[in-house]
């Protein structure tokens, strides 16, 4: 029966250990990142420009890590794919505070804002690198 339970202790604690490692690449709802996305208010659209992601080597990672802020010293939240769409909030050096969706809904980031505040949804944020985001509207 001792060795039954531990079996069974053990068996949960590698599935918890894979559900972790598969959702470090997804961010959950309310995951927000570390350096906030600022929308400034009174601009036309909260968000300035839209971008696709594009330019990824599908033989290399294929993706592109979306982070917490912007630098690599800040840990990984989500991944984005060639082709997809991104609002471009706010740029800090070389990274770009975004806001994005899979869900094709309306992130609140297309009218302007009455006062200056970090985003906190309904859509996902965090930071992407510039070099892989292609300017398109804005």
């Amino acid at each position: 029966m001792r060795a039954l339970l531990l079996n069974a202790s053990a068996l949960a604690m590698a599935a918890s250990l894979v559900i972790g490692a598969s959702a470090a690449h997804s961010q959950e709802p309310g995951t927000r990142p570390r350096v906030s996305i600022i929308i400034e208010a009174g601009s036309y659209d909260a968000c300035g420009g839209n971008g696709v992601i594009e330019g990824l080597d599908p033989s290399g990672d294929g993706f592109l890590a979306v982070r917490s802020g912007p630098g690599t010293q800040h840990g990984e939240i989500d991944r984005l794919y060639n082709g997809e769409e991104v609002y471009l909030c706010v740029i800090s050096g070389q990274w770009i505070g975004i806001v994005y969706t899979r869900q094709h809904r309306d992130c609140n980031v297309t009218t302007s804002w009455v006062t200056t505040q970090p985003y906190t949804g309904p859509c996902k944020s965090g930071w992407v690198h510039r070099n892989w985001v292609r300017l398109y509207a804005g």
